[in-house]
């Protein structure tokens, strides 16, 4: 019976070993996002995207044979090259083996350019959206499983016409993404033959839009479209033009569309509508019931592509069997698209262990993943609109 119980003992200290020395090798993913900032509604539920499949990855036990994910999250501002730029140095600082973000174009940009390259570090955007983005000299680092806003235009133009839109007028927020939507929307509204009647930029932050709105609104228009951010710029730039009796309708593009803005403008934003990028695949639905069990929102802007920016790190370091990006940047493209098993939210584990097997698989993850070209997402979009003070989905494009 002693020799039994030793025997026991002596298996559980293996055991216990086996499980110390795995959860040893720890993988750190930051996460750079705009807590602050114009878009800081949203990026709760990206960061809790992005930390929930990193939780899945660590419970399964089977990545990299037990490592541990950790997150570390940084603040992007969303607007400010030179803090997005710092903060990015911190997180290569504590030493982590890839960057989930960042967020808005702009300081994506700059910190591809000034970390991310120095440093051969991939990064996997869930929410950088500039066409200017696409051709940029990357090294093979970067990736983003949100499309690319020249598909928003299209998409975008879809929307106006099949609504009866004749004629916008359009105002984007004066940086890289605005300015690259509004070229989108212009050139694609004005290719199915509708009227742009005025394109103007705007700044965040201003207390003050009165001289913007009558400027658009002495253009004119059947409505306003407004390419900006749903918590600075483009809530004043509504808020104004309803004030004023402007405009009463307003095109909501992906940065404009969260909970934060129906709740800040109230019933009088009833009727607007506009389109994210969103999936009404299998694998949106299981995220979406994850998300709520853990505590929040599934359907919020980017919180889908956020746990799929996660999981493609994951998947890539496990089919490279290492955590080095220079190994397993290589193997974002290969895991993310066919031929393979295919893997929605919840199958990490069943991923990992089909790559530790040597056999391939075909993420979907939670917006039906596929990337192309340079490593974007091909991308499909939810149309919204506004009813009752809530955003409500009325067709996937």
């Amino acid at each position: 019976m002693k020799k039994i119980l030793m025997a026991s003992a002596a298996m559980t200290l293996c055991a216990g070993a086996a499980f110390a020395d795995g959860h040893a090798k720890e993988v750190k993913l930051g996460i750079l996002l705009g807590f602050t900032g114009p878009i800081e509604s949203l990026t709760p539920a990206m960061a809790a995207g992005a930390e929930l499949a990193m939780a899945e990855a660590t419970t399964s036990g089977k990545l990299l044979d037990g490592a541990k994910v950790t997150p570390i999250r940084a603040d992007s501002t969303c607007v400010d090259s030179g803090a997005a730029t710092a903060a990015a140095e911190k997180l290569v600082a504590d030493g982590i083996n890839g960057l989930m973000g960042a967020d808005c174009s702009g300081v994506t940009g700059a910190v591809l350019a000034n970390v991310a390259i120095p440093n051969g570090l991939v990064m996997v955007s869930p929410s950088a959206t500039s066409p200017g983005l696409t051709t940029v000299e990357d090294n093979g680092l970067f990736f983003r499983t949100a499309p690319s806003d020249a598909r928003e235009g299209q998409v975008m133009a879809e929307v106006l016409k099949d609504r009866g839109i004749n004629s916008i007028a359009l105002t984007y927020t004066n940086n890289d993404y605005g300015k690259g939507l509004a070229d989108a929307i212009q050139s694609s509204y004005e290719a199915v033959g509708g009227e742009v009647t005025i394109v103007t930029a705007h700044e965040d932050g201003k207390g003050d839009y009165s001289a913007e709105v009558a400027a658009l609104a002495s253009a004119g228009g059947d409505i306003l479209v407004v390419a900006g951010y749903l918590d600075q710029g483009g809530l004043g730039i509504i808020q104004g033009s309803l004030d004023t009796g402007a405009f009463e309708t307003f095109g909501l593009p992906g940065g404009m569309i969260g909970d934060s803005l129906p709740t800040n403008v109230g019933p009088d934003l009833d009727g607007s509508f506009g389109q994210v990028a969103g999936s009404d695949s299998e694998g949106a639905e299981t995220f979406a019931t994850m998300a709520s069990d853990a505590g929040f929102d599934g359907t919020s802007a980017y919180a889908p592509e956020s746990y799929d920016a996660a999981a493609l790190f994951m998947l890539a370091m496990q089919a490279a069997g290492s955590m080095d990006p220079a190994d397993y940047g290589a193997k974002i493209m290969d895991v993310a698209n066919a031929p393979g098993e295919p893997i929605n939210p919840g199958e990490l584990g069943k991923a990992f262990e089909i790559l530790a097997n040597g056999g391939e698989i075909d993420y979907q993850g939670a917006t039906g993943v596929e990337l192309i070209g340079p490593g974007e997402s091909a991308g499909s979009y939810r149309e919204i609109e506004v009813k009752g003070g809530k955003n409500e989905t009325v067709k996937f494009r």
